[in-house]
């Protein structure tokens, strides 16, 4: 009888144990370092409310694709958008996260406070090795007002396959026909000059540390390590400070269609507010769910930053969707994401 009562006990701890476990799936993910910020931010508010912890590698969206493609990862992070026919031909659903834009940030000890001043044409020549002195006089002709010193400019990119490179190369090969047709845009070129950082923090770290150099970093990284940016002239000719505004100013001009895999590119777009260098950044998930729990663990996670993330967003500076793009976002993943047997993951 005793006995009896015993391995009662140990069968009720044992399940209680194990539904511990069913209930705590922990998921992981890999990709962009441009929205790791938020990404952080949500994954610890996340875990305190539900326990559910999320392993974020920043290794930038070249990696993130290339570890999801190898089902390494639940989740991939990419902020160049795969198109519609590689979704289609990995089998693969996407869907945008947040909004943020690419800064350029410079290290001058004369010039601070976001004082200077660059048009699409000098950003593109300097990154393609044509202007090498801060004190060129194209660079001084839309700077009258700043006295720029005669020293000679370190360019700084990616080293790696990076979803910032691809939003900034974007920009460049729209701005630039030189740089379109002889460098062209991607997750990773063949710089003409330069040297490079691995990730959003390597540019940065380079940047602070070489007098002189300019480089480019998602918005966050600029703010959190206090760099010095420039103000950028947008497509209808005005000169414009990277913010949450001209990001949001961007963003208005979106077309988001779940049925094109959510593909859109925010770069030079319209708009006397809008910051020429915005672009979203995307999660990447297998249409086919070979483990349901953990498919619809992350499928919670993002539901959950959509309904509650959007302040923690608003507070690093990226913007978050607007709410009918977070519904379309929803409808597509009961669409598409199925489990093992066919039936919707997402309910």
């Amino acid at each position: 009888m005793k006995m009896n009562r015993i391995l009662s006990a140990l069968a009720v701890a044992t399940s209680l144990a194990m539904s511990a476990q069913t209930h705590a799936v922990d998921i992981t993910g890999a990709g962009a370092t441009f929205p790791y910020p938020i990404y952080a931010k949500w994954a610890e508010a996340y875990k305190a409310q539900t326990n559910v912890g999320l392993n974020y590698q920043s290794i930038g969206s070249g990696g993130g694709i290339k570890q999801i493609l190898a089902r390494t990862v639940d989740f991939g992070a990419t902020d160049a958008p795969m198109t519609p026919e590689e979704q289609a031909k990995n089998g693969l659903a996407q869907f945008p996260t947040v909004i943020g834009g690419v800064v350029p940030v410079v290290n001058l000890a004369e010039v601070t406070g976001g004082q200077l001043k660059m048009t699409p044409d000098v950003l593109a020549d300097i990154y393609l090795g044509k202007i090498t002195k801060w004190n060129d006089a194209r660079i001084a002709a839309i700077n009258a007002d700043v006295k720029l010193p005669d020293l000679a400019i370190t360019v700084v990119h990616r080293a790696d396959g990076s979803g910032t490179t691809f939003i900034f190369t974007t920009y460049l090969a729209q701005v630039s026909e030189e740089w379109k047709t002889s460098v062209g845009a991607d997750k990773a070129v063949q710089w003409k000059v330069g040297t490079g950082g691995k990730g959003n923090e390597g540019v940065a770290s380079y940047v602070q540390r070489i007098k002189g150099s300019i480089g480019y970093v998602e918005y966050a990284y600029a703010l959190q390590n206090k760099m010095d940016y420039v103000q950028l002239k947008n497509r209808e000719g005005l000169f414009v400070k990277p913010d949450d505004t001209s990001f949001k100013a961007a963003a208005a001009n979106a077309k988001w269609d779940a049925k094109g895999g959510f593909y859109e590119i925010l770069t030079n777009e319209p708009g006397k507010d809008s910051w020429p260098i915005t672009g979203a950044t995307f999660i990447l998930v297998y249409k086919s769910q070979d483990n349901a729990a953990t498919g619809k663990e992350v499928l919670k996670f993002f539901d959950w930053a959509y309904s509650n993330g959007g302040k923690m967003a608003s507070d690093l500076d990226f913007v978050p969707l607007p709410e009918s793009v977070q519904k379309q976002i929803r409808s597509s993943w009961k669409a598409s994401i199925r489990d093992a047997s066919g039936q919707s993951l997402w309910k």
